[in-house]
């Protein structure tokens, strides 16, 4: 069976396009139209119950949260990850855990304040985005050795997304990117922008020609978070 991706443009579903290119799995795609709200319809709740992109339909069933369908993936194809008994699985999984659980859910507040705090708030985003800040100084000095060009793995795709949408939404943000400040993770950034994987993403998505070491809104636009 060939992987079937729900996804819609520079949404989480990015991701897991970029993780499916890099192992060489094919796989199919189908768009969740997010102007017309696909992603709370009945059809797509069947999928992804949580009505959140992505979804991604596997031999096994439908998978759904970004971080478990890239520990599948690499569990399933044996790469982008250390094996389950090797000695550095352990600290593998905690900066997964810790991209999905804590970077992520931080940065998405930022985006959508308005679904943490009654009528939103500014200083929701902005303590946000602070925090988000913080999330990569800690990855740029606690996690630098999963990020060296000696050592890809399905962590680089998650946190070059995240960093990618932290330049990029919301647009009065006013973040800045910043490579004096974490030159591990951009030094990262630069070779996964010349990968095949985020090639095929550029050309799929309208990512634009430097999607993460300067990047633009996509074209097509549909589904962005804008």
């Amino acid at each position: 069976m060939t992987y079937r991706l729900h996804y819609a443009p520079d949404n989480a579903s990015l991701v897991i396009r970029l993780a499916l290119e890099a192992i060489g799995e094919p796989y199919e795609t189908a768009l969740v139209d997010r102007a017309a709200r696909a992603q709370k319809s009945l059809a797509y709740l069947s999928l992804n119950p949580a009505g959140l992109i992505p979804a991604l339909e596997t031999p096994d069933g439908v998978l759904f949260e970004t971080g478990a369908i890239l520990l599948w993936l690499a569990d399933r194809h044996r790469q982008g990850a250390p094996a389950p008994k090797a000695a550095d699985r352990g600290d593998f999984l905690k900066w997964l855990f810790y991209l999905s659980n804590t970077a992520h859910p931080t940065l998405r507040m930022s985006f959508y304040p308005e679904q943490y705090l009654a009528g939103g708030g500014d200083s929701l985003r902005r303590s946000a985005q602070a925090r988000f800040g913080e999330c990569l100084d800690i990855l740029e000095t606690r996690a630098a050795l999963w990020f060296r060009a000696d050592r890809p793995s399905l962590l680089d795709p998650y946190l070059a997304c995240l960093m990618r949408w932290r330049a990029l939404y919301p647009a009065r943000a006013g973040v800045t990117f910043a490579p004096h400040r974490w030159p591990r993770l951009f030094a990262m950034l630069g070779r996964l922008e010349n990968s095949p994987a985020t090639r095929a993403a550029i050309t799929a998505e309208g990512l634009g020609a430097h999607p993460f070491t300067a990047p633009d809104y996509p074209d097509p636009p549909e589904g962005c978070a804008l």
